[in-house]
């Protein structure tokens, strides 16, 4: 994912569109409902909340990292 796309997934999620990627051969899904946003692991289930979608990019992490610090190894 180049900085351009990572800006305009940023920007989809604000507005209410769902997304799924893959890092690292993992599958990960971005959700919401009214006054929630989730991360969610595809594998496990494993799922993060989170009240806003700022938050979900201010600690919302995979393997310990943020996605602003992994996004060019993001794939669509």
């Amino acid at each position: 994912m180049t900085l351009k796309e990572f800006i305009e997934f940023q920007e989809g999620i604000a507005i209410g569109e769902e997304y799924s990627f893959t890092y690292q051969n993992e599958e990960y899904w971005v959700s919401q409902n009214p006054g929630a946003y989730y991360f969610t692991r595809v594998r496990d289930s494993y799922t993060q909340e989170f009240e806003t979608s700022e938050a979900l990019f201010k600690i919302g992490k995979i393997e310990g990292r943020l996605l602003s610090e992994i996004y060019m190894d993001i794939e669509w």
